[in-house]
């Protein structure tokens, strides 16, 4: 049986699931077995299932193993704990609270904190969607109780939470680390001019949309104490050191990013008992959720390498490779066809799902055209954040929606959303057109 043939069956049959609400572990682990058992029951032509049976389950179980023991995917679990623990610290809110003092008195300067408070959460936890749902039950309600305008007050944290994605450490860039065999520490570097542009870009859309509208933010009507704005940016040091820690020292190559997460998961923890404001029970609590979510992570990053060793068997990536090779697509029209895909799969799948399901063939043709993929990490990243806010799909804005109930339609968050949305798609086309945007920081590194 054709191989190519195989892959793209295959490929169908996995959208299909998805389609049906089927888990993407789940999804991706039993079409590549099915599939690898097809090819290997018919390698001598006729079909011969007893001959499938050892090859299947060697492809299966070795690559699961494979993945679960790599050292690089320990500092999932470390990252995410550090999320947690950070929170329960009270470390990730303090950004937000000393950005909304610092900015009270500027028009809508609570949404400008609110997403100040996001890329300070961002920085620290790595997940766009733990961001958006922690920011988002501080910050919207606030928002709303102060008047802010609906779409004003949820819009700029569902955009806000997509910073998770860019400004390191990020979940997505270590599993697209791992997956095409690049530097994680460089890829982390990659993200920070980025997801600088990025927040300035949220910043200005904030800017513009109050002082057009000036109803869309009150006025702040109150007075500050003396010593109020220093306070608030003292009790914010333990999320800045923690995240000096994490880029200064990757940068300056002091130690990897593993050793970088396992060092600021025991400074949280350090500095959450001696403030007293962790628990032992918090921590357990906190653990507890580390082991949830990495957990599934976990399964579908080693199911999504088992569906990468079936396409390699299949040969599908290599044909449409040379598909793409003999259209004699311009680099330009490449990464514009690349980018649509990812922009219309954002709209109905989540960041990890994407990445897993097309990395197998998107890698094989970037490289055949010799682009960077330090820099082609950064940009699949940014059209996945792109696709957290997209409608009619865009998690972070649903997320957003379950937070504040009834009191905000979600066509109400989209429609403040398309705003950030076009400031994304102007970052996007710069890190496209200017790779040193990506690549400046991690070049210079040690």
């Amino acid at each position: 049986m054709d191989g190519t043939t195989v892959g793209l069956c295959a490929f169908g049959a996995v959208l299909g699931l998805l389609a049906l609400r089927v888990p993407i572990a789940f999804a991706l682990a039993s079409v590549a077995a099915t599939g690898a058992f097809v090819m290997f029951a018919f390698r001598t032509g006729s079909f011969t299932p007893e001959r499938a049976i050892n090859p299947t389950t060697s492809l299966v179980f070795s690559n699961f193993y494979d993945l679960v023991h790599s050292y690089d995917l320990s500092m999932i679990p470390l990252f995410v704990a550090l999320g947690h623990i950070a929170y329960r610290a009270e470390i990730t809110t303090a950004i937000y609270q000393a950005a909304r003092v610092w900015l009270v008195k500027v028009p809508g300067g609570v949404a400008m904190a609110s997403v100040f408070g996001c890329a300070g959460f961002s920085a620290i936890t790595g997940s766009s969607i733990a961001c958006a749902s922690t920011m988002g039950r501080i910050c919207s309600p606030e928002m709303l109780r102060l008047g802010y305008d609906k779409r004003l007050a949820t819009a700029s944290v569902a955009a806000g939470g997509t910073l998770g994605s860019l400004i390191p450490p990020s979940v997505l860039f270590i599993i697209y680390g791992i997956f095409t065999e690049t530097s994680i520490s460089k890829l982390f570097l990659a993200g920070i001019l980025p997801g600088i542009l990025s927040l300035v870009g949220f910043l200005l859309v904030i800017y513009l949309w109050v002082r057009s509208d000036p109803s869309a933010a009150p006025a702040f009507d109150g007075k500050l104490e003396r010593g109020d704005r220093r306070r608030a940016a003292l009790a914010a040091w333990p999320a800045c050191m923690i995240f000096v820690i994490i880029v200064g020292g990757i940068y300056g190559g002091f130690f990897t990013a593993t050793e970088a997460a396992a060092i600021c998961v025991a400074v949280a923890i350090t500095i959450g008992f001696l403030q007293r404001k962790l628990t032992i029970q918090g921590l357990i609590h906190s653990l507890r959720e580390t082991a949830i979510q990495t957990a599934s992570i976990f399964l579908i990053a080693a199911s999504a390498k088992i569906f990468v060793a079936f396409i390699a068997l299949t040969g599908v990536a290599n044909g449409i490779g040379e598909a793409v090779t003999a259209a004699n697509l311009s680099p330009f029209a490449l990464i514009a066809a690349i980018a649509v895909i990812y922009l219309l799969l954002g709209m109905f799948l989540d960041p990890i799902g994407i990445m897993v399901l097309t990395l197998p063939l998107m890698i094989p043709l970037v490289e055949s055209y010799g682009f960077d993929l330090i820099w082609f990490g950064v940009v699949i990243i940014k059209l996945l954040e792109i696709g957290l806010i997209t409608p009619p799909v865009g998690l972070n804005v649903f997320v957003i929606g379950n937070v504040v109930g009834k009191s905000v339609r979600i066509d109400q968050i989209f429609a403040g959303i398309m705003r950030f949305l076009s400031v994304d798609v102007l970052v996007l086309l710069l890190i496209m057109a200017f790779p040193i945007i990506s690549t400046l920081i991690p070049n210079t590194m040690r």
